[in-house]
């Protein structure tokens, strides 16, 4: 995904910043707990598209994680 075009993008509800994972394809609003799809390279940044994230996908990007259990 191009980093200019990821840099402008933001969450559709909050406004927030939002992260992109690769391996998934998926823009991630921890904000709203919401994962944008990325489909053929495109943002898809309907709402109604997202998928609610899991909770352990939630604490594993939040700030300060170490990855320790």
């Amino acid at each position: 995904m191009d980093k200019e075009l990821l840099a402008m993008l933001v969450c559709p509800l909050c406004k927030g910043k939002l992260r992109y994972h690769r391996e998934a394809q998926e823009l991630h609003c921890l904000f709203d707990g919401l994962a944008y799809p990325v489909r053929d390279g495109i943002p898809v940044m309907l709402p109604e598209e997202a998928r609610p994230l899991e909770v352990e996908e939630k604490l594993r990007e939040s700030p300060g994680h170490t990855g320790e259990a």
